[in-house]
């Protein structure tokens, strides 16, 4: 079975929107439970890094219950950095296919983020690559490699903002 452009860009833009209306829950049951969250740091010589393991990463989990986690800390106020929550507005452009592996496919897409919070708005923006698998309740996420190209990042970087 293969996975259309269309159920892709579709996906994708209830993913965002679920973010936007801060809907946790449902965000999650976007993710498989093996899947992996990483948004790689960039390096001295404006290279990102390989290896989430080795070296450093804005946001690592390699699997779904660092992202249950970090919910659980947004929904129950534990998360200082998330209080109040912002509000965001996810756009999503440039969604190519790269890849199809039977039930499987890569994604490449850019996304442009607005948080706002305490009368400030902040922009972060960049790729994203993504694997999606056809499961029984629709299409999940089995892995996401967050690129953020935003130069200076004046706050603590959440999954929210991106």
């Amino acid at each position: 079975m293969t996975i259309s452009h269309d159920a892709v860009c579709a996906f994708l833009y209830r993913e965002a929107r679920l973010l936007d209306d801060r809907q946790w829950d449902e965000w999650l049951s976007c993710y498989a439970s093996t899947a992996s969250y990483w948004m790689p740091a960039w390096d001295d010589d404006d290279q990102v890094t390989e290896d989430p393991q080795s070296q450093i990463s804005l946001i690592y989990y390699p699997n779904r219950d660092g992202l249950e986690d970090r919910v659980f800390r947004i929904k129950t106020e534990r998360s200082g950095a998330s209080t109040p929550e912002p509000r965001t507005s996810h756009n999503i452009t440039n969604v190519e296919l790269l890849a199809q592996r039977g039930d499987e496919v890569d994604v490449r897409y850019n996304f442009n983020t607005l948080s706002h919070r305490y009368k400030v708005t902040d922009h972060f923006f960049g790729t994203i690559f993504v694997s999606l698998r056809e499961a029984e309740d629709g299409i999940v996420i089995t892995s996401k490699k967050i690129v953020l190209k935003n130069d200076y990042i004046r706050q603590v970087i959440d999954v929210y903002h991106i």
